[in-house]
């Protein structure tokens, strides 16, 4: 018998008429649908008149229901999968279904739809070249202190996602832990009240701080940026010799040619020169 296939459906992140042509031919089709929520999915189906009987499968009975849709597929039903908004397995419920659908080789269609992380982006005005999605920043300090270590000194456009409540918060660990960085929060993406704030991290917290905050938000942070690793590097040497200054990068395992050609790069000095200050080192 032939498995069914499972269906990977974006929805809306907030207007509804964001939704494709084809993922309604989709969920017409299908069997049935798995959804996050199965009261918020009825009223996108109800809202385009689908009739399709509903299952919830959600972070909580994740790994549990995937084996009873797998049983599904198993039998040959189709079967769209999707959550509350944007696409399933990107901060949602998606993940788990569709790598036991690899290891079973079993067919699954991603369909491409709304996120709003690409939107978030390209409404920021930063750079769209490089760009690190991070999910949701950590609640706990202990989980933030190691999440704001790691992507630090990433240099792509950062990508998060927050709830209203904790938004002053988050931003003023971010303002501490990063600095005074370009960035924008995307609020309501495609709702009515849809807003989008440019500046700062302080001029960000300034603004949001004198509001009542709702909605669902998008934080977009610029990377670490070439003039910041330059002067963090200049502090590194600035107060040594440039014969200590050879030597500190001789003792990281580098030749002593590399680190002749490493220090006049520092410090903007012609190899010739500091090539004299190299003279009595071993």
């Amino acid at each position: 018998m032939k498995y069914g296939t499972l269906y990977v459906v974006p929805t809306p992140i907030g207007n509804l008429k964001d939704i494709t042509l084809r993922a309604l031919e989709v969920l017409e089709a299908a069997d049935l649908v798995a959804a996050e929520d199965t009261r918020q999915s009825l009223k996108l189906l109800n809202h385009f008149n689908i009739k399709k009987p509903l299952v919830s499968y959600h972070k909580f009975n994740e790994q549990n229901k995937s084996e009873s849709i797998l049983e599904l597929l198993r039998e040959g039903k189709d079967i769209a999968l999707v959550s509350d908004a944007g696409t399933p397995g990107i901060s949602d419920p998606g993940s788990v279904i569709i790598k036991k659908c690899i290891e079973e080789q079993i067919d699954f269609v991603v369909l491409p739809g709304a996120t709003a992380v690409t939107t978030a982006l390209v409404y920021s005005g930063l750079d769209t070249d490089r760009f690190m999605f991070l999910g949701f920043f950590p609640r706990e300090t202990k989980d933030r202190k190691k999440f704001v270590g790691e992507i630090g000194d990433r240099r792509e456009t950062l990508i998060m996602y927050e709830a209203p409540h904790r938004l002053l918060e988050s931003l003023a660990y971010l303002l501490e832990a990063l600095g005074n960085r370009e960035m924008a929060v995307c609020r309501e993406l495609t709702k009515l009240h849809e807003e989008i704030f440019r500046g700062k991290i302080s001029e960000a917290a300034e603004h949001f701080g004198s509001k009542q905050i709702k909605g669902e938000i998008v934080l977009v942070i610029r990377g670490k940026s070439e003039e910041e690793i330059r002067q963090e590097k200049k502090a590194e040497w600035e107060s040594l010799t440039i014969e200590e200054h050879i030597i500190s990068y001789m003792n990281q395992g580098r030749s002593k040619k590399e680190s002749i050609k490493q220090v006049s790069s520092d410090r903007n000095m012609p190899k010739s020169e500091v090539y004299k200050y190299s003279t009595e080192i071993e």
